[in-house]
């Protein structure tokens, strides 16, 4: 019965769908861990949605096996990125590196939720100002209000 449990559970849990071919898979367990997380990094230059572990295009294939031979050759993480951004240039990669013009979009997403925050605050703030308009009694009130307060 546990057996049977552990099946379908395992059966049912999404697993990741990989392309990458067992040829590609390096002898070296930590070098083929380097080269699944690089690869999580970078985009198909086909697909565009997905990244190279997961598309079955060449090219994708082409960018799993170019990555693995600079990690043998020795580089690290950041070169093998560097290097492929520089072939492929910056839309390759799914987090854009904060430097130069993509300045502006690592800051343009917090600035906006900034401005959005200040326009919502005056647009509250002037709402409660108009629903409630500053009213003077007249002398009835008055009147009536001096007899409420000393309890007449």
């Amino acid at each position: 019965m546990m057996r049977r449990l552990a099946l379908i559970l395992a059966l049912a849990l999404p697993a990741p769908a990989l392309a990458v071919q067992p040829d590609e898979i390096l002898s070296d367990p930590a070098l083929e861990a380097r080269a699944r997380e690089i690869s999580q990094k970078l985009r198909c230059p086909v697909c565009q949605g997905e990244n190279i572990d997961e598309s079955n295009a060449p090219i994708s294939r082409d960018l799993r096996l170019y990555v693995r031979e600079r990690l043998t050759d020795g580089d690290s993480n950041d070169q093998v990125l560097d290097a492929v951004a520089e072939r492929f240039g910056e839309f390759v990669l799914f987090e854009p590196r904060a430097a130069g013009v993509n300045w502006l979009l690592w800051l343009a997403g917090p600035l906006m939720a900034l401005i959005a925050g200040l326009i919502a605050w005056r647009f509250l703030a002037a709402r409660n100002q108009a629903a409630l308009p500053e009213r003077r009694l007249d002398e009835a009130e008055k009147a009536r209000l001096d007899e409420i307060m000393r309890g007449d």
